[in-house]
């Protein structure tokens, strides 16, 4: 089962990867440093860190499905 404490939903629109918010900042529609293809490389296992462009704050981004990152740090209060 997926810790839902540490997975944020994302967006793919026009092959670039957005959140709704960011979890630390708060601000709308992020675009992240991520491309579509890298989250097939997180799926098969490999890991990436991922540094929100609005605050700096990092996260390594562990897994991932269809809708959302799973991290490895709590990203909301379940």
């Amino acid at each position: 089962m997926i810790p839902f404490e540490r997975a944020w939903p994302y967006d793919i629109i026009m092959k670039d990867v957005y959140v709704p918010s960011c979890p630390f900042c708060k601000k709308d529609n992020i675009l992240l440093p991520l491309r579509p293809k890298e989250l097939g490389d997180i799926r098969t296992g490999k890991k990436k860190l991922l540094v929100f462009p609005c605050c700096h704050n990092r996260v390594t981004v562990i897994d991932a499905d269809q809708d959302y990152l799973l991290t490895d740090t709590a990203l909301r209060h379940a």
